[in-house]
């Protein structure tokens, strides 16, 4: 049964067009999931809502206070146009009304696509020259990087056909990310191919210039089109690239995993008008599509188009002619750019990437391209290279899943993009090495459960298009793993993982025999209720329950969404997130010695800058005042965000669960919810647990679990009439009560409750262990890195500010001064103290330690809990090299394992490890 949430601050639907209106009334008529979609699709729409932007692009969030890959709400990018273009056509579907879809197209092609002014010289590109090379660095304060000719690039075998086939040099894609409200004043208005300043009107803008470890944090935003109107004498071109004469340019940046959307799209279109007998009024938008299909391959290339495999050096790394260049996975970014009109020059440059992550494959997308003939490219080779990269992909993702079924990081083919040379016993795929963060390293790229249910989604509909027997088997096990870490409580509350930690690794992939990944492992570090996140994971279980008839996973895909719009407002559906990264309003970004520029509001860039400080209209900004009384000492604020990729989803998960599990008949159809459990008993305490049990429920269809409730707050869940909750404080009452949980997802009203006190005196204790990696590729430079996270093996919880980790080295000489840094930590970064320490009696290997702990708001660590990973790094201050091959804590694994050198200590006594 839908919960009434459904109905709160609904908005009326949109209107649709006159022949279509009767067709969506019959719809919403139809059920409640419809109606649903509907409401949803209304909110969206609706202009006070203020989701679009007077250019009709759709905001990244209708709040402008917002940081997160985007650093201002108000800003826009290709993931979030092509959930429109999406949501567009799943509003066809239900209305009949292809008009908005359409339009999607168009607005697109106005904006976000560059137009040949924004691209002006791109015939003079050469595909036999296409960049010159200049190494990426892990750190921001290594930029910028000097260009170096001496380096062989390969050739570009796209180019040339793609020209052939559409009459231009121009690239057909989207760009990542625009300032709609022209908020920095740049004003590098689509159409123009300028830089006009403040104004009125969308920017074409870009960021993440400096290496894996440069977080949004650390990015100094510049111009697309930089004709050195604002920054330093050389516009902010000499902040990313060390260069002999500096030009005025022009350069895009393309998100493949969004156009790669985009096409999904465009084939749910295609296919939902053909079935309604419409495909005509869709054909010019779906050959757009193709056409960005076409241009999309170039994300299936080495950045310099060199051989693919084995590329550990590049000097010796050769330029590849043909397709050997080829890794036929969807990477990271593709880019291209050129001189400035008018600038002098006539010349232009594109890239790949050779890093692959696996949330950005797209095998619905790929088979489309290379089966569909409504959606085949024009180009000659396209549907084959299409063909190949679907089958690539899937291979890619079996190579990826871990021994419990989530997806390990992914590959690359230059080694901290310097094409450098991984750790010995790295596995590879195809030749290529396993990053388990591949790209972005602050937060791990790999650790945000976003990844897994965007990347599921795709392959959940592709099997469901397909049935494809590849897919269907990582999905088994992929959904098995992620419903077992997902509850949805009686009183409609829900979890599913939110940050992952990562131990081991694949085996090197053999695709004759593939391996078994034995050591290969994922653990949840803790949960969330995030809705975006929630409806790409609920569009998951629905494909996959309509294709598998598996009724349990579309149960807890009608149990997700019906909590989900518990939490509906007048905007849509959102939850409260408490913002704890928001400290980060004050971190210095990087600017190298000597460099001074000026931003087109005024702010000055220079060193020393905070994010803030080059950014000071934040301050301006309504929501301001929260933040600014967190980073004076006050609590994390709470925002409620309605991100318009999320809220799309949303509406889409309304819209596909109606189409595959109740239009469609497959599962969905349970309403009757279990008896109320009954005879709820504490049969045992300790000083630290309760054991509970109860008699069974009873159902019409079968009794699934149960959820255990503390103090009114859900505490777990049980398969069996019995639970015991661990990790609570001695001599002290707690109440429980219990609810029982069928496969249709309905739960019954909750027990009568009993009290519970637990026993006096200690009764159990609190136990730490580490954890190390080694995140340093080299033994022998200036900085030491490292990965640390602490396990609580003990059986009552632990006060993280009572533990001390103390990792020893030595210094070789040099300055007796140290500078050390978390740059990530799971906990947050602030939270983690760390200093370097001299050993009172130095031993070999030892005069010297790390030490690492934690302030009062890292909180408790539960019994059995991690703290997940801290990213920690050291160097002396005068930058004098290391040797850490004798060092007593160092280790060469590059993969979390037990560190018996490292000790831990709860207050003065040893808990872990042996000291040196």
């Amino acid at each position: 049964m839908l919960t009434l949430g459904l109905a709160q601050g609904a908005v009326a639907a949109a209107p649709a067009a006159p022949a279509a209106r009767g067709a969506a009334r019959r719809a919403a008529g139809d059920d409640p999931y419809t109606q649903a979609f509907l409401t949803q699709y209304g909110k969206i729409k609706a202009a006070a809502n203020g989701y679009f932007s007077p250019a009709g692009l759709p905001y990244h969030s209708v709040e402008t206070l917002m940081v997160e890959a985007p650093d201002h709400g108000h800003e826009t990018t290709s993931e979030a146009v092509s959930f429109w273009m999406w949501l567009e056509a799943a509003y066809g579907r239900v209305t009949g009304d292809w008009a908005p879809f359409n339009q999607a197209w168009a607005v697109a092609e106005k904006t976000i696509i560059p137009q040949h002014a924004d691209q002006p010289t791109s015939d003079a590109y050469n595909p036999a020259a296409p960049a010159t090379y200049a190494p990426e660095w892990p750190l921001p304060d290594n930029y910028p990087s000097p260009l170096d000719p001496s380096v062989s690039v390969g050739t570009d075998p796209l180019a040339t056909e793609l020209a052939a086939s559409y009459g231009t040099m121009d690239v057909y894609g989207m760009h990542w990310l625009m300032d709609l409200d022209n908020t920095y004043g740049y004003g590098n208005k689509p159409g123009t191919g300028g830089e006009s300043g403040p104004g009125a009107g969308p920017s074409f803008i870009n960021s993440y210039q400096r290496g894996s470890q440069e977080s949004v944090w650390e990015t100094i935003p510049q111009p697309t089109t930089d004709l050195f109107a604002y920054g330093g004498p050389n516009g902010y071109l000499d902040l990313f690239v060390g260069d002999q004469n500096y030009a005025k340019q022009w350069k895009y940046t393309n998100a493949p995993d969004a156009d790669a959307r985009a096409v999904q799209a465009a084939y749910w279109a295609y296919r939902w008008a053909s079935a309604q007998g419409k495909e005509g009024e869709v054909a010019a938008s779906v050959a757009k599509a193709a056409r960005m299909g076409d241009y999309l391959r170039y994300a299936m290339f080495d950045k310099y188009f060199k051989r693919v495999g084995d590329c550990t050096d590049p000097d010796s790394c050769p330029a590849a002619s043909g397709r050997d260049s080829q890794h036929y996975l969807l990477s990271w970014y593709y880019a291209w750019g050129g001189a400035a009109a008018g600038s002098g020059g006539g010349w232009a440059w594109r890239i790949g990437d050779g890093a692959s992550h696996q949330g950005y494959q797209n095998p619905l997308s790929a088979w489309a391209l290379s089966n569909v003939p409504a959606l085949t490219p024009k180009s000659a080779t396209a549907r084959t290279d299409w063909a190949k990269s679907l089958t690539r992909q899937l291979e890619f993702l079996t190579w990826l899943q871990s021994g419990e079924g989530a997806f390990a990081g992914g590959c690359t083919n230059s080694w901290e993009g310097q094409y450098g040379t991984p750790p010995a016993g790295t596995p590879t795929f195809y030749g290529m090495a396993y990053d388990w963060q591949p790209v972005y390293h602050d937060p791990p790229s790999n650790n945000w459960f976003g990844f897994q249910a965007w990347g599921m989604e795709r392959v959940a509909a592709y099997y469901y298009v397909t049935g494809n027997a590849t897919a269907g088997a990582v999905l088994d096990k992929w959904v098995a793993w992620a419903s077992g870490e997902t509850t949805v409580g009686a009183d409609g509350s829900y979890r599913f993982p939110s940050t992952l930690s990562w131990t081991g690794k694949p085996d090197t992939w053999n695709p004759a025999s593939p391996g078994k990944n034995a050591g290969l492992h994922v653990s949840v570090v803790d949960y969330s209720n995030d809705v975006g996140v929630g409806a790409a994971y609920v569009k998951t279980l629905t494909y996959y329950a309509a294709k598998s008839g598996d009724r349990a996973a579309g149960s807890l895909a009608k149990a997700l969404l019906d909590a989900m719009a518990l939490n509906a407002d007048a905007k849509g559906i959102a939850v409260p997130e408490t913002r704890a990264d928001y400290k980060r309003f004050k971190d210095e970004v990087y600017v190298p010695s000597g460099w001074s520029g000026t931003m087109p509001n005024g702010d000055t860039v220079e060193p020393g800058v905070t994010f803030t400080g080059i950014r000071t209209w934040y301050r301006d900004d309504p929501d301001w005042p929260k933040v600014q009384a967190y980073l004076d000492g006050g609590a994390a604020p709470t925002f409620t965000y309605h991100r318009f990729w999320a809220q799309a989803a949303l509406a889409l998960a309304f819209a596909i669960y109606a189409e595959l599990l109740v239009e469609g008949g497959g599962g969905g159809g349970d309403t009757e919810a279990p008896t109320v459990p009954g005879g709820l008993t504490v049969t045992a305490t300790t000083s630290n647990s309760v054991s509970l049990s109860w008699s069974a429920a009873t159902d019409d269809v079968g009794v699934t679990g149960y959820d255990v409730y503390r103090n009114g707050v859900l505490a777990g869940n049980a398969t069996t009439p019995a639970f015991t909750d661990t990790g609570l404080a001695a001599a002290t009452e707690y109440s429980y009560a219990v609810a029982a949980r069928d496969a249709g997802g309905n739960t019954s009203a909750l027990s009568a409750a009993v009290s519970a006190t637990t026993k006096a005196g200690s009764g159990g204790s609190g136990a730490v262990k580490v954890q190390y990696k080694n995140t340093d590729s080299s033994a022998t430079d200036n900085q030491i890195r490292l990965g640390l996270q602490l396990l609580n093996t003990g059986n009552a919880p632990v006060d993280l500010s009572t533990v001390t980790v103390r990792y020893w080295f030595t210094s070789e000489g040099g300055a007796s001064t140290f500078s050390t840094n978390c740059d990530y930590a799971a906990l947050g970064s602030s939270n983690v103290i760390h200093r370097v320490a001299a050993v009172a009696a130095p031993k070999a290997g030892a005069e010297r330690c790390l030490e690492v702990g934690f302030t009062a708001g890292a909180g408790t660590l539960a019994a059995g809990a991690s703290t997940g990973e801290l990213q920690l790094r050291l160097n002396k201050t005068d930058w004098s090299d290391f040797d850490e091959a004798d060092d007593y804590s160092h280790a060469a694994n590059t993969a979390y394992a037990d560190a018996p050198r490292i000790a831990a200590y709860l207050g003065s006594a040893l808990a872990w490890g042996v000291e040196p």
